[in-house]
């Protein structure tokens, strides 16, 4: 009995200190960071494959997309043949990058894109692709003219050469900015040619002083009538001295306002009342000083009526009204409205009143008998809708 019993003693030590050995196996940082082969020794390094870059090459009109496999990127370039940088943003984690801009229609692109993999190793891809060119291009004409002064009626206006009927996505592309937070919206409006056409304007008139700048970024997007392959920038200040041109038809005078004071009155004779060669009424915003012109009755569907050559002449509208000298009728001029529809006055009056104005000054119109108020695209007729329906006519509805 005493035998088996030192013998049992012995044993459980001995399990103890195997158990506790196995323990500190498991625990040690050693043996869990030094992977063996399965004759014991340390198995090599798995290599540091490099990261897969991948360019999906996009059609006109599409975002440049760059993406890595087994890594993330670090820096991705695109640029075009003119040297024109397509900028673009890395999605969180780095495993792709989208372009900001759309890839323009014929158009060669060259793409350097450097990854890099969890282990450090660095790879740079790069590769070329070109967009097949545009079927229709379609172009635009801006006014105000670049880095003009205009009065505070003038809108900023784009007419476009070819239809629009992706017109949230172009509206997207045009920025307005203002030297002092000018509240404004654009508008889509047909144009007096027939063309489309968006104009930009303040809720209220300008301020004198603004300066208003527009960054067109239309290259690569598809209008629906035809593709932009060239962005736009223009600019213009809004002149000192808020001119309002208020005309009284009824009353037969004009008079000039300037910073809401009356700086002088013009009698005026307007167009004859009771048909065709009535004025129109409504805000009329001055389009252009055109100084001596032909004018001929044939070109606004009035026959033989006149032709003859015209001093100090204002366009108001497309559609042929205008403020000019019309020494012809003179026994008129504040007694009755007796023109073919413009607002003539005295060669002197009309000679001080054309180096007053400046074009984007609004005319104020009222009168009885008036053939209808200025459409919006009948020049600049904006100003006759109210502001909440000219918003309505966004539309990426501001």
């Amino acid at each position: 009995m005493s035998v088996r019993t030192r013998a049992r003693t012995r044993i459980r030590p001995a399990l103890a200190a195997l158990a506790l050995c196995g323990s500190l196996a498991a625990c040690s940082s050693g043996a869990a960071g030094a992977p063996r082969a399965t004759d014991g020794t340390k198995a090599p390094d798995a290599p540091d494959v490099p990261a897969k870059v991948t360019v999906v090459t996009p059609a006109a009109g599409r975002t440049v997309t760059v993406t890595a496999t087994g890594g993330t990127l670090t820096t991705v370039k695109v640029v075009d043949t003119d040297g024109g940088v397509l900028a673009g943003r890395t999605a969180t984690g780095g495993a792709s990058w989208v372009s900001d801009r759309k890839a323009a229609p014929g158009t060669s692109y060259r793409v350097e894109a450097t990854a890099r993999t969890a282990g450090g190793k660095q790879t740079t891809t790069r590769s070329t692709f070109s967009t097949a060119k545009a079927a229709q291009v379609n172009k635009v004409t801006l006014a105000p003219g670049k880095n003009s002064t205009v009065g505070v009626g003038h809108p900023l206006s784009i007419v476009f050469d070819r239809p629009v009927t992706n017109k949230a996505d172009v509206e997207k592309q045009l920025k307005v900015t203002t030297s002092n937070g000018t509240v404004g919206s654009w508008g889509w409006l047909k144009d007096w040619s027939g063309k489309d056409r968006v104009d930009w304007r303040p809720r209220e008139y300008w301020k004198p002083g603004t300066k208003v700048t527009l960054d067109a970024t239309l290259n690569g997007t598809d209008s629906g009538g035809g593709w932009f392959v060239r962005d736009y920038r223009t600019g213009f200040t809004v002149g000192g001295g808020a001119q309002v041109v208020k005309v009284d038809l009824d009353r037969k005078k004009l008079v000039l306002e300037r910073d809401g004071r009356e700086v002088r009155t013009i009698p005026v004779s307007g167009g004859t009342p009771g048909g065709d060669k009535r004025s129109w009424r409504g805000t009329a915003v001055l389009m252009a000083k055109e100084g001596t012109i032909n004018m001929n009755s044939e070109t606004v569907g009035l026959g033989d009526a006149y032709d003859k050559m015209v001093d100090h002449s204002m366009r108001l509208t497309w559609s042929g009204m205008y403020a000019h000298a019309a020494p012809w009728n003179a026994k008129y001029f504040g007694r009755a409205n007796r023109s073919s529809g413009c607002i003539g006055m005295s060669d002197a009056d009309a000679a001080w009143f054309y180096a007053q104005v400046r074009p984007g000054d609004p005319f104020e119109i009222r009168g009885a008998d008036t053939k209808g108020t200025v459409a919006e695209g009948n020049g600049y007729g904006a100003w006759n809708v109210s502001w909440e329906a000219w918003r309505a006519k966004s539309a990426v509805g501001r």
